[in-house]
């Protein structure tokens, strides 16, 4: 983990983020107080969509649609 001061990372903002690519955690200072993390951005991989892969995790009941007892009153 390195740590550098705003004043410093100004000027050498291009090398802190490939050190940061590769893996280096770097903390920036602001009076001798860590206010900012500079970390590399994971990209999110993409889930293709597979048909069918949730059969069987739903199921309806036959009487799924048959009128509720609380509600006769209003039929």
């Amino acid at each position: 983990m390195q740590q550098i001061t705003i004043d410093t990372a100004s000027q050498h903002l291009h090398e802190l983020i490939e050190a940061a690519i590769n893996g280096e955690e770097i903390i920036i200072t602001k009076d001798e107080q860590p206010v900012v993390k500079l970390t590399p951005v994971i990209p999110e991989k993409k889930r293709s969509l597979l048909f069918g892969s949730a059969k069987g995790l739903i199921t309806i009941t036959d009487d799924f649609d048959k009128p509720l007892g609380e509600f006769q009153d209003y039929m």
